[in-house]
């Protein structure tokens, strides 16, 4: 009997992707690249489902926040990637998910959350993350915790969506730095940590973080522009002057706009001090190869960019 027959298929939620990171959706290919079975959780069934299932993975379609979508998906289940996009519904997605999970009898969920998930964390977004948390280890089904950086993809969106060839961010001076990752090195790890054997994590602390590369809004400016060719400079913007935009760019997205706005906030308070993040050695721990730079992402160190 095969590894993959014994622990049944791996559900991934998340897996249509989408503009920012996609993990589920890589999740899915480097699984099915690993021949584990893969039933591919996607809220439309469109044209991308049918890519899911180019890839040999099951296809079900349904919202997270629905325990009649979940319970059916999770049957047959010992392991499953719970991410859910920045916007209204995580609380009720994750209550929905852990308890289906428990009842299903799930040996692991690996979760998406964020770098800093606290319940005194400076954005609602990340003090809801923590609470998720909280969630999921009350539920008993190994939970793991990948809190992550800002996405390469986070920032790759804001560029593509620059006008006259100006990146506005209320990010103050050039020198503040952000921690950021690959939406490809969180599904490495994820993947990892889902696939046979099984990783053994310290039983007392579930959380892994996540931090790919520590650099400053001007480099990372400077990087998109030579993997762009073409001019980009970056302009620090009023906090309201960017909510007002960020309006337009995220569809109206009120629960978006706030956490993101809060967000480089507290970037543009820590400002340049370096020391306070550090590149984490779980990502070649558990994905397999060392973290991705921005320089990959962008095409600018040879090959092709990741995570588009």
């Amino acid at each position: 009997m095969t590894a993959a027959a014994e622990t049944g298929p791996v559900l991934v939620t998340g897996a249509g992707g989408g503009q920012q990171g996609s993990t589920g959706r890589h999740v899915v290919r480097l699984l099915r690249e690993r021949g584990h079975d893969v039933r591919a959780f996607v809220h439309t069934d469109d044209a991308r489902a049918d890519g899911l299932r180019a890839l040999g993975a099951e296809v079900v379609a349904g919202d997270l926040r629905e325990i009649t979508d979940v319970l059916p998906a999770l049957r047959g289940v010992r392991r499953a990637y719970f991410t859910y996009p920045v916007t209204d519904g995580l609380l009720e997605a994750t209550g929905t998910f852990a308890a289906a999970a428990r009842q299903e009898g799930l040996e692991r969920v690996v979760e998406v959350s964020q770098l800093a998930a606290d319940p005194h964390a400076g954005t609602p977004r990340m003090r809801l993350h923590w609470v998720s948390e909280q969630v999921f280890d009350w539920a008993g089904i190994g939970a793991v915790h990948l809190r992550a950086g800002v996405f390469f993809e986070n920032l790759d969106f804001l560029v593509r969506a620059a006008e006259h060839g100006e990146l506005a961010m209320p990010l103050g001076a050039p020198d503040t730095v952000l921690p950021l990752v690959a939406g490809t090195d969180v599904a490495r790890v994820g993947a990892g940590m889902l696939a046979d054997p099984l990783p053994e994590l310290p039983a007392d602390d579930p959380v892994v973080l996540l931090c790919g590369q520590v650099m400053t809004i001007g480099e990372a400016t400077r990087t998109f522009a030579e993997g762009r060719g073409a001019a980009l400079t970056y302009t620090d913007v009023p906090p309201d002057d960017w909510r007002k935009r960020a309006l337009d760019l995220y569809g109206g997205d009120l629960h978006t706009v706030e956490h993101l706005s809060k967000l480089w906030d507290l970037f543009r308070a820590i400002g340049a001090h370096h020391e306070l993040y550090e590149v984490t050695g779980s990502i070649e721990r558990y994905g397999g190869e060392p973290p991705r730079t921005l320089r990959d992402f962008t095409g600018t160190a040879g090959g092709s960019p990741s995570g588009r």
